[in-house]
């Protein structure tokens, strides 16, 4: 008894990616860094790595203090220390 997997259509945003099948695998490349990823048993594999985002958080468009700041990064760090000030006591500007 043979069991089939369905490989998933590829949705249109992916169309900067391609697949290549080489002796020892599968492959996707990125057309616009031309970076290579695999390889990977099976095409339904190199689709799966292909199309997973990561929960990363991250919100095009959104700028590192953006980020820092909705996770509590202090936006000050210590001079003497080089670390963010965030058991310091409040900074004050020296104007």
């Amino acid at each position: 008894m043979t069991t089939t997997t369905t490989i998933p259509q590829t949705p249109p945003e992916y169309d900067q990616t391609r697949l290549i099948e080489q002796p020892d695998g599968f492959y996707w490349q990125d057309k616009l860094t031309d970076k290579l990823y695999g390889p990977f048993t099976t095409m339904l594999e190199a689709i799966q790595d292909m199309q997973y985002r990561g929960e990363t958080g991250y919100e095009e468009g959104e700028s590192l203090e953006d980020a820092e700041a909705e996770i509590g990064i202090s936006d000050w760090i210590d001079p003497e220390t080089g670390e963010p000030a965030e058991d310091s006591p409040p900074h004050l500007n020296d104007n």
